[in-house]
């Protein structure tokens, strides 16, 4: 129980760590939403924010909700304790220490929001999902999977592939949220003219005069939503060969990003128009996108990592510009209206904020490698 990592393995950045960070964003994320508004609570004295109360009514599916939410996260903590070289004990410890600190401050957090209840349950039930995610992973460990997920690492990918791996773990999360065009991720600047209307509300330059600059744009026409699918395709494509040993396993790289592109979208279609309408986005356009998308990373797999890392930066920049262009689903947006807001608006509205700026990472991890010495 008190073993290390062996001396001969070298201690390079986890992708469970930047995969952890990422997994507590969400879970605070999903705990303050909407984030406002910010208010005291009546009747409180600094000594009650201290206490969780238990609360009177409870469903099921918050039980189940939060006692699963937290399993990943203590998971990952101790998978990235063990990486860096910490005792298991010191890693389970820590596994069950900070998502439970974090739990309460968050759980406290929730009595200056008026939309949330802080509750003792709660907090319960994700410090025994947390453990529960540890004891996971220490099972795990025990009949060494931890060891050779590092193996299939050293082998599949070079050693600073940590923040590359943590975007492709993210990358099916952000199709969840139904993107203008089948995995057309990156549609950013068109909230950023939203948000530069409001902040020049009540000035000569208001939203109307920022309209006029940047009209409403019109339906992308069938060969740009293929070139959109395409490059939606190529840049995880791209960014997974940018890290990839040379061999036949970059073709099973492709192949997976590929299967996970199009199980996401399918998964996301029938969440959001029913499971009849699950392969409705399979349109002439985006299965031509699929399709040349596909070819083009097949042949990729020939270049150098240092190749695919600069197409992919040219593919990202591209999808970016084009996707923008889009305009939004109005089928989309009456069928959003119809989702339970109490149970998945809060992780459905994080999976919409990684579709607009999962890109943008890619952008930088790529422009970084491309930049860094060989």
């Amino acid at each position: 129980m008190a073993r290390r990592l062996p001396p001969s393995l070298p201690r390079r950045r986890s992708s469970a760590s930047l995969l952890a960070l990422s997994y507590a964003g969400l879970v605070v994320y999903a705990s303050l939403y909407p984030f406002s508004p910010w208010q005291w609570p009546p009747g409180l004295t600094g000594l009650a924010l201290l206490q969780l109360p238990w609360p009177r009514y409870h469903g099921s599916f918050d039980i189940q909700a939060n006692l699963l939410g937290y399993l990943p996260l203590g998971l990952l903590i101790l998978a990235a304790s063990v990486r860096s070289g910490l005792r298991l004990r010191a890693g389970l410890l820590l596994a069950l220490l900070m998502p439970a600190l974090l739990s309460y401050v968050l759980e406290g957090l929730q009595y200056f929001l008026p939309g949330r209840v802080p509750s003792a349950m709660d907090w319960s039930l994700n410090t025994l999902g947390a453990a529960l995610g540890g004891l996971l992973g220490l099972a795990l460990h025990a009949v060494g999977g931890l060891t050779r997920w590092h193996g299939m690492r050293e082998r599949w990918f070079i050693p600073q592939s940590a923040g590359a791996l943590a975007l492709l773990a993210i990358w099916p999360m952000g199709l969840l949220f139904p993107p203008p065009v089948p995995l057309g991720l990156g549609q950013v600047l068109p909230r950023l003219q939203a948000g530069l209307g409001q902040l020049l509300a009540d000035t000569p330059w208001a939203v109307h005069r920022v309209a006029e600059v940047m009209p409403a744009h019109a339906a992308l026409p069938p060969g740009l939503e293929a070139l959109v699918t395409a490059l939606g395709l190529l840049t995880p494509c791209l960014l997974a060969l940018s890290v990839a040993r040379p061999g036949a396993r970059r073709l099973v790289l492709v192949l997976a990003a590929v299967g996970a592109g199009v199980l996401a979208t399918g998964l996301s279609t029938a969440l959001n128009f029913g499971p009849q309408h699950a392969w409705a986005w399979l349109t002439p356009g985006s299965v031509a996108g699929l399709l040349v998308g596909s070819l083009i990373a097949l042949l990729m797999c020939m270049a150098s990592r240092r190749a695919a890392a600069a197409w992919g930066l040219l593919a990202t920049t591209a999808l970016i510009a084009l996707v923008s262009e889009a305009p939004t689903d109005p089928y989309l947006a009456q069928s959003l209206a119809a989702w339970e807001l109490g149970r998945f608006i809060h992780f459905y509205g994080l999976a919409q904020w990684l579709g607009w700026l999962w890109p943008s990472f890619v952008l930088a991890w790529l422009l970084a490698m491309l930049t860094q010495r060989a």
